[in-house]
């Protein structure tokens, strides 16, 4: 007995085995391209096929008993009827339709003034030709190649597409005023749903996207628990009871599976900007040398920011002296803290459960140090899951077959290491940090 849990990142394809006692069991991964120029990002989405069969291949299907997948919130395709690709991947941070944000706003201020980023796929779709077409998300595509027929989507992939979670269904009158036919958009259920099965009789379930299942990975599902996803940049979900709404659009939500809502933001900041700042260092032995440090760097990887606040002219900047790289290491490792226990702020400040504990993800785990100076600078217990992939995440959701998911995380998902705050929140830094972006007018 097992279930095999899909990540379809930007870099690679995973695939993780775990069985009921959340044993992992079998692994694999494939790399993938991205095809970059300027604002515009794509993929190749028969490339995530190849892959997606070499890691089902390699990680061994015999007596699986579900499949479930995540994807990059916001990537889509369009797809002919038959679920073949008719464009590439649009990926989730290309910006080529951002100018289309003000059109989706004047469609239903209500709806989406604070609600839709530029980035999202809405806008993007708007330039595409729909006619005898299918927006799928990269989950859905995937799914439907192992099912071997189209497939409905989840409501977390649906989000960042327009879709209303309140009311659970497509805006008819908003996309009727747009000019986007609804048979263009598929059905949408909930995660954990069944899709179909594959040719050898294997459950595929509807997924969430990779915050979300590195969420689950963490076993963040009760109020008071939040994971925190530190990549290229900075991903934080949580759990509320009611819907959290955020005048400044920072925050969104997706619906919990089992009932409620997952509270969040994605931030343009993060470990990205390492390898920008210090090509070719040694990050590890950097990791061994870092010590605090009276300076911090606003760590963003491109110019704009989208939480704890949403400021499209944002842009990096250092506070204070970095003359060697340690200390430009140690700066970038302050300033994403920083902007880690903003984040947190801003969220308890719009009525979010209080940090209890906080569950930490992501490659940014891998350094020690990081680890303990997020604790310190939070000021609350980080925990470490022992398989904090999305993957993993994707094998719990399949598991629980729609059914019970925070049960089922209780019963899969463990801790490894619990870190506690030693009480240096580097308070005057963070105070300076939180004025220069009010200077220069970020915050609003």
């Amino acid at each position: 007995m097992g279930w095999i849990g899909l990540d379809l990142g930007t870099q690679s394809v995973r695939a993780v085995l775990a069985d009921a006692k959340g044993q992992v069991l079998s692994r694999a991964a494939r790399p993938l391209t991205s095809h970059r120029d300027g604002v515009r990002h794509e993929q190749d989405p028969q490339e995530w096929l190849t892959a997606v069969d070499a890691v089902l291949a390699e990680v061994g299907t015999r007596g699986v008993d579900g499949i479930a997948i995540c994807s990059t919130s916001g990537t889509f395709l369009l797809t002919d009827r038959s679920a073949r690709p008719v464009t590439p991947a649009l990926m989730y941070d290309d910006a080529r339709a951002a100018a289309r944000r003000a059109q989706i706003v004047d469609a239903d201020p209500d709806r989406w003034a604070t609600g839709m980023q530029p980035t999202w796929a809405l806008p993007k779709i708007l330039d595409l030709d729909l006619t005898d077409r299918r927006v799928a998300h990269s989950a859905d595509f995937v799914a439907a190649h192992l099912v071997g027929h189209p497939v409905a989507t989840d409501t977390s992939h649906a989000l960042k597409t327009g879709y209303d979670l309140v009311a659970e269904s497509w805006p008819a009158a908003a996309f009727g005023k747009l000019g986007l036919p609804l048979e263009a958009f598929p059905e949408v259920v909930r995660p954990g749903t069944e899709l179909g099965r594959t040719p050898g009789g294997i459950p595929v379930h509807a997924g969430m996207t990779d915050g979300c299942a590195a969420q689950i990975a963490a076993g963040a599902l009760a109020p008071g628990a939040w994971n925190s996803v530190l990549g290229t940049t900075l991903v934080l979900k949580g759990v509320s009871a009611d819907l959290i709404t955020d005048p400044t659009g920072a925050v969104y939500s997706h619906r919990h599976p089992d009932g409620g809502w997952l509270p969040g933001g994605a931030s343009s900041s993060g470990a990205g900007v390492l390898t920008e700042l210090l090509p070719g260092a040694d990050l590890d032995a950097l990791d061994h040398g870092a010590y605090p440090v009276a300076a911090v760097t606003y760590p963003l990887t491109k110019t704009g920011e989208r939480f704890p606040f949403v400021a499209p002219q944002a842009e990096r900047f250092t506070l204070g002296s970095t003359p060697g790289e340690v200390h430009t290491y140690s700066a970038v490792l302050q300033g994403v803290a920083f902007v880690e226990r903003l984040a947190f702020e801003h969220l308890q400040a719009l009525g979010a459960d209080p940090v209890r504990s906080v569950s930490l993800t992501g490659g940014g785990t891998r350094s020690g140090y990081w680890n303990q100076l997020r604790a310190d600078v939070l000021g609350v217990p980080v925990e470490l899951p022992a398989v904090p992939d999305p993957a993993y995440g994707m094998a719990v959701l399949a598991a629980s077959g729609g059914r019970d998911l925070t049960g089922t995380a209780r019963r899969m998902v463990r801790v490894d290491r619990v870190l506690e705050p030693r009480g240096e929140r580097l308070d005057d830094l963070y105070g300076d940090f939180v004025a220069e972006l009010d200077r220069r007018g970020y915050r609003g």
